[in-house]
C-alpha cells in the first residue's frame, strides 16, 4: 500500500505528517474493506467515528454559545446543520477524500446516498484520529475551517431550518401567501401505509412527497418544492 497519499493529505490539511499514520489510514478504512483484506487490514474507522463524532459536536457546541445569544432551540438547528451528514460529507468531498479512502468493491459502485454517508462518517473518523495524534486544538482549526467556515452560508439560505419551515418562509415572503399540504392518495394495509401529500399555494401545486406517514411525505412534499420552485415562488 502506498502511504504517501495518507501523509501529503495530513500535512496539506492537518498541519502536519502523522506520526500515527496506520491510525489516518484506519480513519479512511471502511468495514467492508476488511471483508477482502483480511491480511493487510485489521480495522475498520467506526470507533474513530463514534469518537470524532464527539469532537465535532462539541467544537461547533462552543463555537456556536460564545459567539451568539440565540435561544437553544435556534442554536440546536444550527448545530444540526453544520454536522449533519450533508454538511461534512461535502467537506469531504472539497478535502479530496475520495481518493483515500478503502472500500470493498461493492461499497466502490454503491449509491450516491451511501458514498455520502461513508464520506461523512469517514470526515469523523479523520476528527478522531487527530484528536489522537494532536489533540483538541488540532481539531478547533480543522473544524473551524472545513465546517464553520460553511455558517454564513447556511444562515444566508436558511438552510438549518427544516423544509416546512424554510418553504413556508420564501411563499409568505414573495406572495404573501401560506403553504398548504393534502393528501392526494393512501396506499397499502394499514401497518404498512403509504402517503402522498402535495403542497400547494393558492390552490397551485407546487411539489409532492411520499412517505409512512403524513409528516413524512409533508416534509417529502416541501423538499420537492424547494428545490423546484424556490427560484420561482
Amino acid at each position: 500500500m502506498d502511504t504517501t497519499l495518507y501523509q501529503d493529505f495530513a500535512k496539506q490539511h492537518l498541519g502536519g505528517s502523522f506520526e500515527q499514520l496506520e491510525l489516518l489510514i484506519t480513519a479512511f478504512t471502511h468495514r467492508s474493506y476488511l471483508n477482502e483484506h483480511k491480511k493487510s487490514a485489521s480495522e475498520h474507522n467506526e470507533r474513530l467515528e463514534f469518537l470524532g463524532d464527539a469532537v465535532l459536536e462539541l467544537v461547533v457546541t462552543e463555537n456556536l454559545y460564545i459567539n451568539h445569544s440565540e435561544p437553544e432551540g435556534i442554536l440546536t438547528n444550527w448545530r444540526s446543520s453544520l454536522v449533519r451528514t450533508e454538511s461534512i460529507g461535502a467537506a469531504a468531498v472539497r478535502l479530496g477524500f475520495e481518493p483515500l479512502l478503502r472500500l470493498s468493491r461493492g461499497e466502490k459502485h454503491g449509491t450516491e446516498r451511501a458514498r455520502a454517508q461513508i464520506l461523512a462518517n469517514s470526515f469523523e473518523a479523520v476528527i478522531g484520529a487527530l484528536y489522537l495524534e494532536r489533540g483538541y486544538d488540532a481539531c478547533k482549526t480543522f473544524i473551524t475551517d472545513n465546517i464553520l467556515s460553511t455558517f454564513d452560508e447556511i444562515l444566508k439560505t436558511g438552510s438549518w431550518m427544516d423544509p416546512k419551515s424554510r418553504l413556508q418562509e420564501i411563499v409568505q415572503g414573495r406572495v404573501g401567501s401560506t403553504p398548504s399540504y393534502r393528501v392526494m392518495s393512501e396506499e397499502g394495509p394499514d401497518h404498512e401505509k403509504l402517503f402522498t401529500v402535495g403542497v400547494y399555494v393558492d390552490d397551485k401545486i407546487i411539489g409532492k412527497g411520499t412517505g409512512p406517514s403524513k409528516q413524512t411525505a409533508q416534509v417529502a412534499a416541501a423538499t420537492s418544492a424547494l428545490k423546484k420552485y424556490s427560484d420561482k415562488l
